[in-house]
């Protein structure tokens, strides 16, 4: 684990150091803080919090001022991890000028030290505006959520020779716009490798393999708590989901017999 606050640079390192980079989402105060003590690189403020939270069909209806407020929440436990802000559908896609704006209020108000742009070549301008502008971006590129009505669902992205070829001209081209690191989602593990390894700056990997210089996941799928679909990516560290039900329904049981609360649990 790296000592001492997680920068864009402490990133861009652990990669020249051979260290792997791990990362999770949080949307809240007590579960960054939790995380944070346990060494997490990297808090991304996914905008997953459409479905994990919210209770979303998708992404798509996640709005900036939603991310914000999750990311002003995380930003609140001080954490040692980078914290990056993702941003959401239409947030960035009208144009560069646009996408300065609201990243300028992911950082401002949501006090956040990144933002994630899903998107290949045809982001480069706007990562450009943003580093220039003092904005450090994670690039997203492979399975983008937030285009899964073009792509029909939620599919593995380059098993055709084109569609790899493409995926490579955008890592590279990312990293040239002056991405500090790149998400690869639902990538066969052979391409991850082969970008992983053509590019400087580190790749975080979700479904896309063991060669990817990081992992992330979305926290509520890896504890068990997001039970409506698990991706073939996602390893359970814990159930909760059943944890829960078991206290809520022992809470329910002892108001309606009366055992709580008792005695121990009042005051004089």
């Amino acid at each position: 684990m790296s000592e001492g606050k997680v920068t864009t640079e402490t990133v861009k390192a652990m990669k020249e150091k051979g260290e792997r980079i791990a990362v999770l989402t949080a949307y809240d105060y007590p579960t960054a803080r939790l995380m944070d003590s346990c060494g997490i690189d990297i808090i991304l403020v996914g905008d997953s919090v459409g479905m994990v939270v919210l209770g979303y069909q998708s992404t798509l209806p996640v709005t900036v001022e939603e991310m914000i407020h999750h990311t002003k929440a995380v930003s609140r436990a001080k954490p040692r991890a980078l914290v990056v802000g993702d941003m959401p559908f239409m947030s960035f896609q009208a144009g560069p000028a646009d996408a300065l704006k609201n990243a300028g209020e992911f950082i401002k108000k949501g006090s956040c030290e990144a933002v994630k742009i899903e998107g290949g070549k045809m982001r480069c301008e706007t990562v450009k505006l943003l580093v220039e502008n003092g904005i450090p971006v994670m690039g997203h590129i492979g399975l983008t959520p937030q285009s899964i009505l073009s792509y029909g669902g939620y599919k593995v992205q380059g098993r055709i020779s084109e569609q790899a070829a493409q995926l490579k001209e955008d890592a590279l081209a990312l990293e040239n716009a002056g991405c500090f690191s790149i998400v690869l989602e639902a990538v066969p593990w052979k391409l991850s490798k082969e970008i992983t390894e053509s590019l400087k700056i580190p790749t975080i990997g979700i479904g896309a393999g063991p060669h990817c210089d990081g992992q992330v996941l979305v926290v509520h799928d890896m504890l068990g708590m997001f039970l409506e679909f698990t991706p073939k990516f996602v390893k359970r560290y814990a159930n909760l989901a059943s944890t829960m039900k078991e206290a809520f329904s022992d809470y329910v049981r002892e108001v309606k017999s009366g055992k709580f609360p008792d005695l121990e649990h009042s005051y004089e």
